[in-house]
């Protein structure tokens, strides 16, 4: 028999958790329902839990620093934000944390699922790049991609599930350009708009990463994709 699903989610407005839990709970998964961030905290800690809901507008603790106190214990959990504001900059910030999708409220229980469905599609299937080649040198860099390492004189950078999976494909066609659909498609199995910004989000973070080297360069090709330039 497989494993249920277990969901950990975190809604203040407990009709809406309720009415939440018991439609994910009908669908199959095993939901677990917190008020608050702090609470919310505590219930990761002392139990296993495959996917996280979180609610960003919270009380005592909000979403986002509850985000970023999971992503200090699991690197790899996914999981989705839910708020009633629609700002790009509240977006960016959750793309920023790892967010794998957002909702903004109100939204329909179906949409819901079809992206809680599609993630974890998405995970199972390992990003869809796990066969091949996985170690990659280039410039000062080493690249260890099963072990989600970016290495440069022996300090290492540790990457989120999707910064791996978007460096290696990178990585396969250095030199160059990696069009910007092949890779929504390979990563996020959908090049939606939401998804092309969420992409640009992993791509800054990995400019970043690189940028001890002046021999390797992450250029965008204006209105097609990226090229990782090694001199």
């Amino acid at each position: 028999m497989q494993k249920k699903v277990k969901i950990l989610l975190a809604e203040d407005d407990r009709n809406l958790g309720n009415v939440l839990q018991a439609y994910l709970s009908a669908k199959g998964f095993e939901t677990q329902l917190t008020t608050n961030g702090k609470e919310a905290l505590e219930s990761f800690k002392r139990n296993e839990f495959d996917f996280c809901i979180l609610d960003i507008m919270m009380p005592v603790m909000d979403g986002f620093t509850l985000a970023r106190e999971i992503r200090k214990m699991d690197k790899k959990i996914p999981f989705l934000f839910l708020t009633a504001k629609s700002m790009q900059e509240d977006k960016i910030q959750g793309f920023e944390l790892g967010a794998d999708d957002y909702l903004t409220k109100p939204f329909s229980m179906e949409e819901l699922l079809l992206r809680i469905r599609a993630i974890l599609r998405r995970l199972e299937a390992g990003g869809g790049n796990k066969p091949g080649k996985t170690q990659f040198d280039f410039g000062k860099y080493h690249f260890d991609y099963n072990r989600q390492l970016l290495i440069k004189n022996k300090k290492e950078q540790k990457l989120t599930s999707k910064e791996a999976d978007l460096l290696k494909l990178l990585c396969e066609n250095v030199n160059q350009v990696l069009d910007r659909s092949v890779a929504l498609n390979k990563i996020w199995y959908d090049d939606s708009y939401f998804n092309a910004r969420s992409m640009d989000v992993y791509i800054t973070k990995l400019r970043k990463y690189l940028k001890e080297d002046p021999d390797v360069e992450l250029i965008n090709v204006h209105g097609v994709g990226f090229k990782l330039v090694v001199s």
